[in-house]
């Protein structure tokens, strides 16, 4: 029985208009017979091996259904030269006769020789056409254009104009997704709850399924797409393609490319930064805040640290003649513990009312959250902090350029010593260093009074739910919900306490 295989890819399709009919027809030429068993490949690329028709194409081969094999040209067989040489080999060692339309070889070294050259050039051709593309797309990134739709939800494609716009529906869910996350509300309780809300609502995902998964959520929450910055060439997917086709060990994973890769594509915003920065914020202390329900429910759970080691502060209980008593401790008594803690013990009744009493104060007063921040000491803005920021950044500048002087200077051969280089070398290095923590110091500087008004926001919005539902109707989960949308950390020193606000 004569085999025909035939395989072509959706990108050659495109490109050379190579249909499976005209190799179809040619090889039914080369054949000259009607007793012929036809074995198709479509849109599968030719990097990969294990592709359906091809692997039951070399089964009949090896059960000896198979006397001749026909193929149009040796990359039908594969792109790699490796896995083409091993196909070639498995026919013919069993005793099977593989015919080319285009080009026949003879079984000599120069013949195998030939062979070898066509599948290295056919190799090399698809690396030179995934390399072009990838060029490419590079290019159309940097020009501004989506490359492709990214699926992203919140957002469709416009593929004439190759840009993302905005869904003015599922942009709604996005808003409600980060509104839920970050301001007091009876509704949800973390990422999970979002997903499950989302569910039980009936909203449909971006690829139409019903049930939303906690990841998807957390994801979208941290996505910066949202607050108008798109990324692309991020991820590396280089050998991915024929994952599906591979066994589980052998699959080729996503890799992140060095952050300087990244190109930058302004888009509508849904979000705005404050609420976004505040939600990232909330999602690095999301373990400890929304840990799993314990056997006592604590007002400050996943908030308290010790002030003297740091340790986080849990709640315990204990007996003392006879009454129960509620502490929260600094203890690790489980193995392994790193830390196991200074000892320091508070009532859970005293803490809890300080706290309360604390954040009731703010409710009442919203206006005056500045006094109750984490800051000990005054941090303002000055107007010439762009200035500042400017010569600092010259400077910088005027060392890296200095470095590159005097290295010049040496390999000039110059009657410079090299303890001398290496000196003024040092000197320069620590000079940026310290610029460089000055700029640093001054963009968190910037940061935390950004955040330090977004949390008087905070307060004001808390204070308005406290206000609507009244202070007598709160429940112990109002109130717990209203100081974790309120308050970051807790510290416990030996004679105070400290509340940090977001």
């Amino acid at each position: 029985m004569i085999a025909i295989y035939a395989r072509v890819s959706t990108e050659e399709q495109a490109k050379k208009g190579f249909s499976l009919e005209d190799q179809l027809k040619e090889c039914r030429k080369k054949a000259d017979s009607d007793e012929v068993i036809e074995y198709v490949d479509r849109g599968i690329s030719g990097e990969i091996l294990d592709r359906h028709a091809l692997t039951k194409l070399r089964k009949d081969v090896r059960e000896g259904l198979i006397t001749k094999v026909i193929c149009l040209d040796p990359d039908r067989l594969s792109r790699k030269l490796m896995n083409q040489l091993i196909i070639t080999d498995e026919i013919e060692k069993r005793g099977v006769e593989l015919v080319f339309v285009n080009g026949e070889y003879t079984k000599t070294p120069e013949g195998n020789l030939f062979y070898s050259m066509r599948g290295a050039i056919a190799e090399f051709e698809k690396a030179k056409i995934n390399e072009r593309m990838s060029r490419g797309r590079r290019e159309k990134a940097r020009q501004g254009k989506v490359i492709k739709n990214f699926r992203i939800y919140g957002y469709d494609y416009d593929k004439e104009k190759a840009e993302i716009i905005i869904n003015p529906e599922e942009a709604k869910v996005v808003k409600m997704m980060f509104d839920l996350f970050t301001k007091p509300n009876e509704m949800i309780e973390g990422v999970n709850g979002i997903a499950k809300h989302l569910t039980k609502k009936g909203i449909p995902t971006k690829t139409g399924r019903k049930v939303w998964h906690r990841q998807v959520v957390r994801q979208i929450l941290m996505n910066r797409v949202y607050i108008g910055e798109f990324y692309q060439n991020r991820w590396n997917t280089e050998g991915m393609f024929g994952n599906k086709y591979k066994p589980e060990d052998e699959r080729v994973h996503i890799k992140e490319r060095p952050r300087e890769e990244w190109i930058l594509v302004d888009c509508p915003p849904i979000i705005d930064v404050e609420t976004f920065e505040h939600a990232q914020n909330m999602i690095k202390e999301s373990r400890r805040r929304w840990a799993k329900r314990p056997k006592h429910n604590y007002l400050l759970s996943g908030l308290i640290r010790c002030g003297n080691c740091n340790n986080t502060m849990v709640g315990t209980r204990t007996t003392n003649w006879g009454q129960k008593i509620l502490y929260y401790t600094d203890e690790k008594n489980y193995s392994g513990a790193k830390h196991p803690g200074c000892g320091r013990r508070i009532r859970v009744s005293k803490l809890d009312q300080e706290v309360w009493d604390t954040i009731l104060g703010w409710l009442n007063a919203p206006d005056e959250i500045a006094a109750a921040t984490e800051k000990d000491e005054e941090e303002d803005d000055f107007p010439g902090e762009e200035v500042e920021i400017q010569r600092i950044q010259s400077e910088i500048n005027k060392v890296k350029t200095g470095r590159k002087r005097l290295i010049n200077l040496f390999s000039e051969g110059l009657d410079i010593s090299e303890d001398e280089i290496r000196q003024s070398l040092k000197e320069l290095k620590e000079k940026e260093e310290r610029l460089t923590n000055e700029l640093k110091s001054i963009e968190e500087n910037r940061q935390n009074l950004n955040q330090q008004v977004y949390g008087k926001k905070l307060l004001k919005e808390a204070a308005e739910y406290f206000f609507s539902k009244g202070q007598e109707e709160l429940t112990f989960e109002d109130k717990k919900l209203l100081i974790r949308n309120v308050v970051k950390e807790i510290r416990v020193f030996k004679d105070s306490i400290k509340i940090y606000t977001y």
